[in-house]
């Protein structure tokens, strides 16, 4: 098959892959009946979400093992410890297991967040090595996918389980369980690095694919919206959703179609130039020509099919023209190339460290307390996860698209500005969650959920800038162990808050739940504002020179 063909085929398996990984994102959606199940405190809970963050830790190993060992087979690993982890507790809830302490509990939620690092090792690496020139615009693609997981989960759920607050926890769980292993045996074949060839860019293919992420994320947001998703029934919005999942297919498909096309050409161009030669063959010995005149009239017909064949040649190079395909030899450009050891000695990547902990840590913490948040103020957890999972698919696909239209031109921002620019409004979103109406905890949920969404998929290339492409398994998996640090210390002091305003039943109402820690969370945003225009005045020089 060839290599265009499975670049664009292990780019829609990472898309399938991606869509299903944020298993730790439902997490708010059944975090109130698990609660109620396992009859703990708040705080018990909240060392729950922070167990899932917390397999981040060990999110290096992946990074190791995708240097040793093949690709498919770290996606497998990745796969069976979110079936392990997240398959023992759903067998404790339904009881056929019993007496599964919290203690263990803790262990194998920690195991199902490691298992996500697996996965999202396998899509980054396959994504940036067999698109490096695009690498922006395809991971930003296919990480938007994360995204939406909740919002997946969710449909799936709202269709088996519409009403029973119990029977969707215990489906939450199961989905976490069989879904990525599902997929990851489905898409193993196909999710691999391409060697061989030249790096291409692909603009017209891209166009397809932003296409349909947009028209994904609108109907994503579309079934988020209460007023729409009144007449949209949850199985419709399912089924919607895998069609528009299964629509990339059209690029491998038309890639090979195209493929198809071509060689019949070619074949077709072999024919002519045999029946142009009989031709030529008939009339000398028809006309009985001197040997001369019939070298003469057979370097004709070889002209004809030299012709012919520069037709051909035409013809393939319009349509790579037509596709807008341009090979090229540029390099990744890098400010240095680290290891691990090198990068903790470095300024810049502590300053990166902190401003991803007060920015997309924080933002994480708050859609983790997302269902404690709503019970506290009488709203609909599974709204808010779906709110924010949609804007959150948005926010992915931000940096993709304004790097792939104006990453040429004197008007794109450096990663790290653009950094600056999101962090600014996740802290007027803090501190507008402070208002007691709703509207505004919707409004702040989804400028959160944009906000985090899109310093995530920037993150991924600008680790990459920082300190280079040839150890970023294992160099961005270290920059996210921040997130277990910070859900850890954040949601420790949240839940500390919400025990302290609580009744004794330990259930807290009202807006005293979460105050004080909405504006601590804004002010320790703002402060990672400032380091991230530190980083970005450091890292100035070396943006300048790209754009020149």
């Amino acid at each position: 098959m060839p290599r265009t063909i499975l670049q664009w085929l292990s780019l829609v398996g990472v898309i399938w892959l991606q869509s299903i990984n944020g298993t730790n994102s439902n997490f708010p959606a059944y975090s109130s009946q698990l609660k109620l199940l396992l009859s703990i405190s708040q705080i018990q809970l909240n060392n729950l979400a922070f167990a899932s963050d917390a397999g981040k830790l060990f999110g290096w190993l992946s990074g190791f093992a995708a240097n040793y060992l093949p690709i498919w087979l770290v996606l497998i690993i990745g796969s069976a410890l979110g079936l392990i982890g997240y398959g023992v507790q759903y067998l404790f809830l339904i009881g056929y297991i019993s007496n599964l302490s919290y203690e263990l509990i803790f262990f194998l939620t920690i195991l199902a967040g490691n298992s996500i690092c697996w996965i999202n090792t396998v899509c980054y690496l396959v994504t940036i090595r067999n698109f490096p020139l695009d690498r922006q615009l395809a991971t930003g693609l296919t990480s938007s996918y994360l995204g939406l997981s909740a919002k997946i989960y969710t449909d799936i759920v709202d269709v088996v389980f519409p009403s029973s607050t119990f029977k969707r926890a215990r489906a939450y769980l199961l989905l976490n369980a069989v879904l990525p292993v599902t997929v990851s045996v489905i898409a193993a074949p196909v999710v691999r690095v391409i060697n061989g060839g030249k790096t291409k860019r692909a603009r017209a293919a891209f166009i397809v694919i932003l296409v349909i992420t947009t028209a994904t994320g609108v109907f994503a947001v579309m079934g988020s919206l209460g007023s729409v998703s009144s007449w949209l029934s949850p199985f419709t919005s399912a089924v919607g959703m895998v069609a528009l999942l299964l629509a990339p297919l059209v690029i491998p498909l038309g890639q090979q179609i195209r493929q198809v096309i071509l060689a019949r050409l070619k074949g077709l161009g072999r024919a002519e130039k045999i029946y142009i030669e009989e031709n030529v063959s008939m009339e000398k010995m028809e006309m009985g020509v001197k040997d001369r005149e019939s070298i003469s009239e057979s370097r004709d017909g070889s002209f004809g099919s030299s012709s012919w064949e520069f037709s051909i040649s035409e013809i393939e190079l319009g349509e790579s023209e037509n596709d807008d395909i341009n090979e090229t030899a540029e390099d990744i450009n890098v400010i240095e190339e680290i290891g691990v050891k090198l990068m903790l000695r470095r300024l810049n990547f502590w300053l990166y460290f902190f401003v991803y902990l007060f920015g997309v840590t924080l933002g994480l913490v708050f859609l983790n307390n997302l269902g404690q948040i709503a019970e506290s103020r009488g709203c609909s957890a599974s709204v808010l996860v779906s709110l924010s999972s949609s804007f959150g698919f948005f926010g992915r696909l931000m940096p993709s698209l304004l790097d792939y239209f104006f990453s040429r031109t004197k008007y794109m921002i450096s990663r790290p500005a653009f950094v600056v620019a999101l962090m600014a409004p996740t802290g007027g979103a803090f501190f507008l969650l402070v208002n007691p109406t709703n509207l505004f905890l919707y409004i702040s949920t989804a400028i959160i959920g944009v906000c985090t969404g899109a310093i995530t998929s920037i993150s991924v290339s600008l680790t990459t800038e920082l300190f280079g492409a040839k150890n970023f398994g294992v160099n961005h998996n270290v920059v996210v162990v921040n997130i277990p640090i910070g859900s850890f210390l954040f949601g420790y002091l949240a839940a500390l808050v919400y025990r302290k305003e609580a009744k004794e039943d330990g259930k807290c109402f009202g807006m005293e739940c979460y105050r004080k820690t909405f504006i601590l969370w804004g002010t320790l945003c703002f402060f990672g504002t400032f380091l991230a225009l530190i980083l970005y005045a450091r890292t100035r020089k070396f943006y300048n020179s790209q754009r020149s």
